[in-house]
């Protein structure tokens, strides 16, 4: 197959992306595929047009963040007619907006962390002066708590505040990255996540920081974190997450590959956070190491991607 892999772009997780893209393209190759990497740094509905050969068969969307993930290209390559790996349209719209995912999970039974959202005026030189007040600190629980962009992705925006006089910075470092902001309640304890591929939920991987918690540097930094998978949990733990991640993939009607974050409580009681719909592929990511834990290699993993995509399904069919 001639496969374009889309990469790069100019959201925050651009680095990130890049090293997704020349991951999976170097798999597609080893594969057999033609490749094309594109680095869509232009963006835009023409930008994206073009750099697509006549002759492809497939793109395969290794984008984070911004147009690649919020089902912008999702639906400009649906119209086009055009095949590409992952979720479509709706699932990376709905993953992609926190708040609206979280209303899903509440109304689907999948516990997730008390939260509110605060828009931020439209022009951003007017200033803001964001508060809680006691009802919106019962509900969340008190302190710490979690102040984020509502989407974008790789902890970018992210702040733990443990105190009234944090909230100013925090929501202005999340309002840089769009108006709606998510305030969240903060989970002590582990940090999870479950990796679903085509409809079938991986080992579940404990991510555990280096100090701190787990920011962008311990996220995308080798050695910066440890995991542990599958996670040293007791199985009727590990059993509940894996049919809560793939509940929650289900429930945004993702397809392909996704990740499903997640933090214990001491209690081990699980807080779904979010959904991810192009997660990373890096050598520091968690879905090649959730896939290794069953014997697949990376090889393996993109090839079971690719496989799951329509363009695959017709050409094997035929």
């Amino acid at each position: 197959m001639k496969v374009v892999v889309f990469m790069g772009g100019n959201t925050p997780e651009r680095e990130v992306s890049l090293r997704t893209g020349a991951g999976v393209a170097r798999a597609l190759g080893a594969l057999g595929h033609q490749v094309v990497s594109v680095d869509t740094k232009e963006g835009g509905v023409d930008g994206y047009l073009r750099a697509i050969p006549s002759d492809t068969d497939l793109v395969f969307i290794a984008l984070h963040g911004g147009d690649g993930e919020n089902g912008t290209l999702q639906a400009l390559l649906d119209m086009a007619k055009i095949s590409y790996t992952g979720s479509g349209m709706l699932a990376s719209t709905v993953a992609m907006d926190k708040a609206m995912s979280k209303r899903i999970f509440a109304q689907e039974g999948i516990t997730t962390p008390a939260w509110g959202e605060w828009w931020a005026p439209e022009d951003p030189t007017t200033k803001w002066r964001p508060g809680l007040t006691d009802a919106d600190l019962k509900h969340l629980g008190g302190y710490p708590l979690i102040i984020k962009p509502n989407d974008q992705g790789s902890t970018v925006g992210i702040t733990r505040v443990d105190n009234p006089g944090e909230i100013q910075a925090a929501a202005e470092l999340a309002r840089k990255y769009g108006r709606l902001i998510l305030v969240e309640r903060f989970i002590e304890g582990r940090e999870v996540t479950v990796s679903v591929l085509n409809g079938r939920a991986l080992p579940v991987v404990e991510i555990i920081p280096e100090g701190g918690w787990y920011d962008y540097e311990h996220k995308y930094t080798a050695g910066a974190s440890r995991y542990e998978c599958p996670a040293a949990l007791p199985p009727n733990v590990s059993e509940k997450l894996l049919a809560l991640g793939l509940k929650a993939y289900r429930a945004l009607r993702c397809e392909g590959v996704a990740r499903v974050d997640f933090r214990l409580d001491p209690a081990n009681a699980p807080y779904c956070l979010e959904v991810n719909t192009v997660p990373g592929m890096t050598e520091t990511s968690l879905v090649p190491k959730a896939a290794a834990a069953v014997g697949m290699s990376y090889e393996d993993l993109v090839r079971e991607i690719l496989e799951a995509s329509p363009a695959h399904r017709a050409r094997t069919a035929q």
